[in-house]
């Protein structure tokens, strides 16, 4: 799809931004050596990095694994190529490997546990909220729970604002590029 913006959305600096953003943009470079572009972009917005990161690094019930798993396949759906090449590199942070990246990219995994997760996540994404009794039953027949669920729900929500901002924007992806399935 085209976009059609007039508007350029261009990765505001350090010296563009408030000084709220400013001390957020030197605890990002102090913790990960960057600002990544999309962080930066939400930094238009006064209080929307703060908003964010508070949300996106509040307790859930989902382990690391898991939550990288979700952001993976939700931003696959979602078409986010900015957030498919983040989450391959926090992939393999966590303990992922190329196959089962790819795996996930593909809405599957070889973990039935996993494998639960990641269609459920995929069909929520896909059909806005909605998801078969199926894929539901085997999620919590896997083993997880209402609390899981409710954090899934979250996590989807927290992956998909960044998706929209990025495909909205097209702001320049600052990681190595997810190769197209």
């Amino acid at each position: 799809m085209e976009n059609l913006i007039k508007t350029e959305f261009k990765v505001p600096t350090r010296e563009q931004v408030s000084s709220t953003n400013q001390e957020i943009f030197d605890g990002l470079n102090k913790a990960l050596g960057m600002v990544p572009n999309l962080y930066a972009t939400l930094a238009y917005s006064d209080h929307g990095l703060k908003r964010y990161l508070d949300f996106q690094n509040s307790k859930t019930s989902l382990s690391n694994k898991e939550k990288e798993a979700v952001n993976l396949i939700v931003s696959q759906v979602n078409g986010c190529i900015y957030c498919q090449s983040a989450h391959l590199v926090l992939g393999k942070m966590n303990g992922f490997d190329d196959a089962q990246l790819l795996d996930i990219r593909k809405g599957k995994s070889e973990n039935a546990k996993l494998n639960a997760l990641v269609k459920l996540a995929a069909e929520l994404t896909k059909n806005r909220g909605n998801a078969s009794t199926g894929n539901v039953e085997d999620f919590f027949n896997q083993g997880y729970t209402k609390e899981n669920l409710v954090d899934l729900i979250l996590q989807i929500s927290d992956k998909t604002a960044m998706n929209y901002l990025h495909n909205l924007t097209k702001v320049p992806v600052d990681f190595p590029i997810a190769p197209a399935l």
